[in-house]
């Protein structure tokens, strides 16, 4: 499982600086971690492989999880 202790976490630039948000953590083996911003270093973590990040942010950018579409 990798180190998640020096991942550069990432908010989303809309987020306005907003703690109401997801933070985001790219991993070396091409998967990525999600965390709410909320819980900095205390709450849970979830953890994507390559293919399931690839597969979601695929999906994202095709609007397959957009509701007014």
């Amino acid at each position: 499982m990798t180190d998640l202790t020096t991942a550069a976490w990432r908010k989303a630039s809309r987020s306005n600086n907003s703690n109401n948000c997801v933070e985001v953590a790219l991993m070396p083996d091409g998967g990525a971690a999600v965390r709410d911003s909320k819980e900095r270093g205390c709450g849970q973590i979830l953890r994507f492989t390559a293919g399931e990040w690839a597969a979601f942010t695929e999906g994202m950018k095709a609007g397959e999880f957009d509701p007014r579409a």
